[in-house]
């Protein structure tokens, strides 16, 4: 039998390319027979038994580190249904990097949930600085302070980011044509949602608290949350391999702050960008009754629209 690597597919897994064949186990007494599962069924086990190991560990730029038997094993599926829907491993590891690149926005976008509550939280403790303009201002200062280091926080810490960011990195270097044509259609759609996603928060903290997006620069909330997120991403990529990224803050009252705080460095660039692009609107009238309405915003914020 002839032992090959890989059939060039862009990733470093040692597999066997002749078809795979049930590796023989001993007796065990006892042993209730497994109920049979449909190709399709033990198709979603194994992808999901394998993502969840990925979620568990992080993507590596191979996947050397994800064992097929381990899979199997995880799945509790049995070895003559996965042979006769993936009848070479590389086949399998081709349909798992499509999976996680499906997969990506959802874990992506799960991980800044947090940043909602953590908002109304610091917006109802702060209900009086609606009263001024410049209180105002200093509330979605401290709002971008405390959520642009949360939101950093979060996906330096995320497994489920890192693969995120290793299969962006990574997928270009797929030899297959068809499968990295895949990964990057796939790929690109999450992103498009996700950053839909991060506009539409944007857009809401403007109209808010009575900001507008500059006239004369032409932008949109695309624009800051797609320079938003790239920024802190590179922040989480350079802190991979420098720490000190995390931790090091300048104690400063930067953007009109009312008193100085401690700015980390992602809150800083979020701040920069959003005061790049956003404007006090000079149409909006802080009445008694846009006050009131306002504050009700406040405490929905999070709530279950059902």
């Amino acid at each position: 039998m002839e032992e090959l690597g890989t059939r060039n597919m862009g990733y470093h897994v040692s597999m066997n390319l002749t078809p795979l064949r049930p590796i023989p186990q001993p007796p065990i007494r006892l042993a209730r027979r497994r109920q049979r599962l449909s190709d399709q069924e033990t198709e979603e086990r194994m992808l999901r038994a394998a993502s969840a190991m990925i979620e568990r560990s992080g993507l590596t730029v191979s996947l050397d580190h994800i064992s097929f038997e381990d899979v199997i094993q995880q799945a509790a599926v049995s070895r003559s249904a996965v042979y006769r829907r993936w009848p070479y491993k590389d086949l399998f590891f081709s349909d798992l990097l499509k999976e996680l690149a499906r997969a990506a926005r959802p874990a992506a976008v799960s991980g800044f949930e947090t940043t909602v509550p953590l908002f109304r939280r610091i917006a109802l403790a702060h209900l009086d600085w609606l009263e001024t303009p410049e209180l105002r201002h200093n509330l979605v200062l401290e709002l971008i302070r405390q959520g642009a280091l949360n939101d950093f926080e979060t996906m330096f810490g995320s497994t489920e980011w890192r693969t995120y960011l290793a299969l962006h990195a990574t997928f270009l270097s797929v030899a297959d044509d068809d499968l990295r044509s895949e990964l990057q259609e796939a790929l690109g759609q999450s992103e498009r949602a996700f950053i839909a996603r991060i506009s539409a928060g944007w857009e809401q903290l403007a109209g808010l608290f009575g900001y507008r997006l500059r006239p004369e620069l032409g932008a949109t909330f695309e624009t800051i949350a797609t320079l938003a997120s790239a920024t802190l991403r590179g922040l989480v990529i350079m802190a991979l391999s420098t720490p000190e990224i995390a931790s090091r803050r300048l104690h400063a009252r930067p953007f009109g702050a009312v008193e100085a705080a401690e700015w980390s460095q992602p809150a800083l660039t979020a701040a920069s960008i959003a005061f790049t692009f956003l404007e006090p609107d000079p149409t909006t009238e802080w009445s008694d009754e846009r006050l009131a309405n306002v504050r009700q915003a406040i405490e929905r914020l999070g709530a279950d629209p059902s």
